[in-house]
């Protein structure tokens, strides 16, 4: 076919849903070899890109540049059009290398977007390319993300939009928990997406940890600036999916107001400080946000991990119909 278009075949389901996650108990340390086998397995679906029923085999070549979106330490993601069809997609390309934890960070990327395919509030994977050197994802466009949206609009979000927003994140971390078994530990602003439509998606898996028997004991990965205060001064016993609560309350202070509530810290060790030795942040009613949504806030932000609720009880809590915000 033209293009560099090999194939095109409806298949349904999606080949990559036979590829399952690693044993959790034997992962955990998990070395170079062992990334090298999974991409390996990856490789099934080298090339494969899915848009809604259809499959193509296809190329990088196919694939043309537009714009950069963004970059990190681990790569960039690019906007770029699939020529044969004309269908616009985000491309995160990531390096391989031989340093383990950047490489864990790739594969743990690949394999969640990869294995959420079904849930709405994640962002839609498309396909991979996978060489010696880089794995590019294929994912969907999205408009920006909320922490570029406050700095844009320069203010706070309001409320009956952030609480719809909280309750599609919440979904997300929950399918996580639930379905796939493991916790994202980056949950900030810059990691939730907005579409034109309002959607809002989850993103960025590179750090999510698995869970053994609920908890995670493999190190306090994520940004410090939305850490719990559990994983900054661990007690030897793990810790839970309520760590991503905490950072889910945080984001909601900060998209709330528009402002970051340690914004005048110059140093982790100050903020990591502040975020064990002062009273959580909070949202006030006198500042026009209505009891339900403060106290929400409240309840993500408790500072004993053992009295914050878990993504169900928030769940029930956006149902219940006193919330007017949800």
């Amino acid at each position: 076919m033209k293009n560099g278009l090999n194939s095109v075949r409806a298949r349904n389901p999606p080949v990559w849903n036979v590829i399952p996650f690693p044993a959790k108990q034997s992962d955990r340390h998990s070395d170079s070899a062992e990334c090298e086998k999974r991409l390996t397995e990856f490789m099934r679906t080298n090339g494969i890109l899915r848009f809604n029923t259809k499959e193509y085999q296809a190329k990088r070549e196919d694939l043309e540049f537009l714009r950069t979106l963004g970059s990190g330490t681990c790569g960039v993601v690019q906007e770029m059009r699939f020529k044969p069809t004309g269908d616009i997609m985000a491309v995160k390309q990531m390096r391989r290398s031989c340093n383990k934890e950047e490489n864990k960070r790739v594969l743990m990327d690949l394999e969640v977007v990869m294995r959420s395919h079904d849930c709405p509030y994640i962002v839609k994977y498309y396909g991979c390319f996978i060489t010696d050197s880089e794995v590019w994802i294929c994912m969907e466009l999205m408009t920006t993300c909320l922490d570029k949206l406050i700095k844009a609009i320069r203010t706070g979000i309001p409320e009956r939009v952030l609480g719809k927003m909280a309750v599609s994140i919440v979904k997300a971390l929950d399918y996580l928990k639930e379905k796939l078994g493991i916790i994202h530990r980056d949950v900030k602003p810059s990691n939730m997406l907005l579409d034109m439509k309002g959607t809002i998606k989850l993103c960025d898996f590179g750090i999510s940890g698995r869970l053994v028997d609920s908890i995670v004991k493999s190190g306090n990965a994520g940004c410090t600036a939305y850490m719990a205060p559990e994983k900054i001064l661990p007690d030897g016993h793990g810790y839970d999916i309520r760590s991503d609560v905490w950072s889910l309350g945080i984001s909601l202070v900060e998209l709330a107001t528009g402002r970051f509530p340690y914004e005048s810290c110059s140093t982790d060790f100050e903020l990591c400080t502040r975020i064990l030795q002062d009273p959580p942040p909070k949202l006030s009613t006198s500042d026009g946000f209505s009891q339900e949504f403060c106290n929400f806030v409240d309840k993500c932000l408790a500072k004993n991990c053992a009295v914050r609720p878990k993504f169900q009880e928030l769940l029930v809590r956006s149902r219940d119909r006193q919330c007017t915000w949800q």
